[in-house]
């Protein structure tokens, strides 16, 4: 190995580590798999190339403005090169270490930073998006959408097409804070409603809530919780990821249960990784280590319970999307496909090219928002070439993403199927 020929790039706080560098053997398995490479066939906007680029700043022979940053936040960060790489390569933490050195030591551009800032004040607190969906309901009766689409920069078009229909009562509705269990109790339950899914997505959560109960599990969800810190994780945010981890761990730590469900693809990816986020921090690793160990995905814990409730009988033909926080990062690929095949008369069907991301990635589709666009048409594509009656997938963002793209095929929450085949809730 040649020794770096400069003082490395990054700064001391857990830079990128040299071993997972060079557990890379560029072998190329990751290139069909990867979005940006698939779009653009550029090498630096490929897993290894973008790895070849954290080694060359670690050695000290580039620095991190300029070419490195727009190839690092080119990464949707959606993992599928790790399902693909047969060598283990821990691209997740090399990325995840990688990102919080761009926001410390590169200064974006005004507007870049305004705007990025700008999600980070309203997306991660309730009462904000709340505000938000009363001014966003009143603009969208307006017309103004309509009329200002064309003049408006690509990242708030963006912006305008991904806003959910917005819904005051389910805004402002509250969950119950404890749900008892149908019949005998096979588990005690704690649930994230989170921040956006809890206001955008509030009929999810109130899904969630009563499949887990008709299936046994008691289920507390505790009033004052807010964001679990995925997004700022995601984006590179360490101090916003770490605080907002801190308050979910103070938040759950102490509710005597078997398991605290998400319903989150990228929350709940974020809540297992909290043992690695806070590693380094004494008063926190262990309470850490404990929480993440208790966090289940919905379609995770549903899996491990045998069916109890019946099901009503629904003909349809079902695609199901792989969230990427689901399938990749957290392995979760065949518990959602079983707990959907419970249902009668149910065919739940793959999608081609099912490990491309649809583009929604956190918060990418704001940030990056043409390649998003064109993976978003290229997901639509291939849930038409499979001709579904719905199609489901289990993250808020999937959701909204495809949305804009696929107007004519209906789209929920497999925890929603699940709700109207068992309680007949939106039948």
């Amino acid at each position: 190995m040649t020794e770096p020929s400069g003082q490395s790039a990054f700064d001391p706080h857990n830079p990128p580590s040299r071993e997972l560098l060079d557990d890379c053997v560029h072998c190329g398995f990751c290139l069909p798999t990867c979005p940006t490479y698939q779009l653009w066939g550029e090498e630096m906007d490929s897993p290894r190339g973008r790895i070849y680029l954290m080694d060359l700043a670690e050695r000290g022979e580039i620095g991190l403005e300029g070419s490195f940053t727009q190839h690092i936040d080119a990464c949707l960060g959606c993992m599928a090169c790790v399902t693909a790489c047969p060598s283990g390569v821990q691209y997740d933490r090399l990325l995840e270490a990688t990102r919080p050195q761009i926001e410390r030591n590169v200064e974006r551009r005004m507007s870049d930073r305004l705007f990025r800032n700008a999600i980070f004040t309203l997306f991660p607190y309730r009462r904000r998006l709340r505000a938000a969906a009363v001014l966003g309901l009143v603009y969208q009766r307006s017309g103004l959408p309509k009329l200002v689409e064309r003049v408006l920069p690509p990242r708030l078009r963006a912006m305008q097409a991904l806003l959910p229909p917005v819904r005051l009562r389910e805004a402002f509705a509250a969950l119950p804070r404890r749900v008892r269990a149908k019949g005998p109790v096979r588990r005690r339950v704690a649930m994230l409603s989170g921040c956006v899914q809890d206001v955008f997505f509030h009929e999810v959560n109130a899904a969630t809530q009563r499949v887990l109960a008709a299936e046994g599990c008691e289920v507390l969800t505790p009033r004052r919780q807010g964001c679990c810190g995925a997004l700022g994780l995601h984006a590179g945010r360490e101090e916003h990821a770490v605080e907002h981890a801190k308050r979910t761990i103070a938040t759950f730590e102490k509710l005597p249960v078997d398991a605290i469900v998400v319903n989150v693809a990228g929350c709940g990816s974020s809540m297992k990784e909290y043992a690695h986020l806070l590693a380094d921090d004494p008063e926190w690793a262990e309470r850490a280590r404990e929480f993440s160990a208790k966090v289940r995905d919905v379609n995770e814990l549903l899996a491990e319970l045998e069916p109890r409730a019946p099901r009503r009988r629904i003909e349809a033909k079902v695609a199901y999307h792989d969230a990427c926080h689901l399938g990749h990062a957290q392995g979760i690929r065949e518990q959602p496909r079983a707990v959907l095949r419970t249902i009668p008369g149910l065919e739940v069907v793959d999608l081609p090219e099912a490990e491309l991301c649809c583009g929604s990635a956190g918060i990418y589709n704001l940030v990056q928002p043409e390649p998003a666009a064109e993976l978003g048409e290229r997901k639509a594509d291939n849930v038409r070439a499979v001709a579904p009656d719905l199609l489901v997938t289990a993250n808020p963002g999937c959701l909204l993403q495809i949305r804009r793209y696929l107007d004519d095929v209906p789209m929920m929450h497999p925890i929603q199927l699940l709700d109207r085949a068992i309680n007949g809730t939106g039948a």
